[in-house]
């Protein structure tokens, strides 16, 4: 399924597309195409010896493929602009253009200046966009070797148009196993540890895609790369498409084992962007944060149970308990239970609910703010709960006084 990134990606920019929610562990996955409605437009088409103004016509539709096929590489390069132009909304044009694809291939292996080599990653981008077909031609048509070469370009601009075209390459099944083992994934964590901000967003939406295959999964966990993913995290908008794939990709970690455990742990801030994300983020990415943390909890209580609680995870829990998705309520309960001063059974007479567990947490919980908010956030869950019984109870009972 092809979805969305963030508003704020480079991908996102390049073409229109719905927004979902990357885990491979145990929560579910929606793959990140590249894109908004609308390509990157950070420079202004330049004039060139074809100044023909081009419309989405069958006659002028060839005539762009005619040009993207010519000798001459300005011809080329005007062609390249013409279908990242024509292509930027319309589906029927980038099935029309999907002749295009190796001749746009191509100019990726030419010595060229760099704006052909700008024009014909971006006019692809434009082309696998929503399209499965034409993102499988792309790599089939061996794109994957010059893309790999701009990724680790020393341009900024080539190498986020190189990550935003991975992101959308990933996004096809088809396409996973391919990229995977062709050394990309390295590539990419380093981007998201040393590149541009775009580059770093576009990067880590692409390894979120590659993840949902396990021997990707398995190359991902291999690099290390909690703390610049980590770091991604702390510097983005916790709402954000990028914290949500964040998270999930901190999900698997904390599953690989304890040094990535221990490593979120250790690193200033880490468990407190998550709880952010718990409270803050969107109904996905709040269901992988506290899937980080009861991972965290489960693995080892007694060493995991009180930085967690320091964070102010309590009231966040509380809303998840009520307004988050079926998984993350299960997974909120559980927290809450294990978060809980005491690991003996309780008696019969006062069972496990969730008002017993938060009213046990509220009387260890320092700090006046964070107990109060904790207090009042249970009084709501309360009130929340008895409407629900009370709604339950009077439609059983118009059910049993019918004739």
């Amino acid at each position: 399924m092809d979805l969305v990134g963030e508003t704020t990606s480079l991908a996102s920019t390049v073409a229109s597309s719905s927004s979902s929610s990357l885990s491979s562990t145990a929560t579910s996955h929606h793959d990140c195409d590249s894109p908004r409605g609308g390509d990157v437009d950070h420079e202004l088409l330049r004039t060139t010896s074809v100044s023909v103004s081009v419309s989405s016509s069958s006659a002028s539709i060839q005539r762009v493929l005619s040009l993207i096929r010519s000798e001459d590489p300005e011809s080329r390069l005007f062609a390249a602009r013409e279908i990242r132009r024509l292509t930027k909304t319309s589906h029927r044009c980038r099935r029309h253009f999907s002749q295009a694809v190796e001749p746009l291939v191509s100019m990726l292996r030419f010595e060229s200046p760099e704006s052909h080599h700008e024009a014909a990653l971006l006019a692809l981008l434009n082309l696998a966009v929503k399209d499965e077909k034409n993102k499988v031609s792309i790599i089939e048509a061996g794109a994957l070797e010059p893309i790999i070469n701009f990724l680790q370009s020393n341009s900024t601009t080539l190498q986020e148009y190189a990550s935003a075209s991975l992101l959308t390459l990933s996004a096809s099944a088809t396409n996973k196993p391919i990229i995977g083992a062709n050394g990309v994934i390295p590539l990419l964590v380093k981007v998201v540890k040393h590149g541009s901000p775009q580059a770093k967003v576009d990067a880590v939406m692409a390894l979120s895609n590659l993840s949902t295959l396990s021997a990707n999964l398995s190359m991902i966990l291999a690099t290390n790369p909690l703390l610049p993913i980590l770091s991604l995290l702390k510097s983005s908008k916790k709402s954000s498409k990028t914290s949500e794939k964040c998270c999930s990709l901190i999900e698997s970690l904390m599953v690989s084992g304890e040094e990535a455990r221990t490593g979120l742990v250790s690193d200033e801030g880490g468990v407190f962007a998550v709880v952010e994300v718990l409270e803050n983020g969107s109904l996905q990415a709040r269901e992988h944060a506290v899937g980080v943390l009861l991972t965290l909890c489960q693995s080892d209580r007694s060493k995991y149970r009180e930085p967690i609680l320091r964070e102010g995870v309590i009231p966040g829990l509380l809303e998840l308990t009520v307004q988050g998705t079926s998984k993350s309520r299960t997974k909120a309960q559980r927290l809450l239970s294990l978060l809980r001063n005491s690991r003996s059974p309780r008696p019969e007479v006062q069972p496990d609910t969730i008002e017993n567990i938060v009213s046990s947490l509220i009387s260890h919980i320092d700090g006046d703010d964070q107990s109060g908010k904790a207090k009042k956030m249970l009084a709501e869950m309360v009130q929340v709960s008895m409407e629900k019984s009370l709604r339950h109870l009077q439609e059983r009972a118009s059910t049993l006084v019918r004739p």
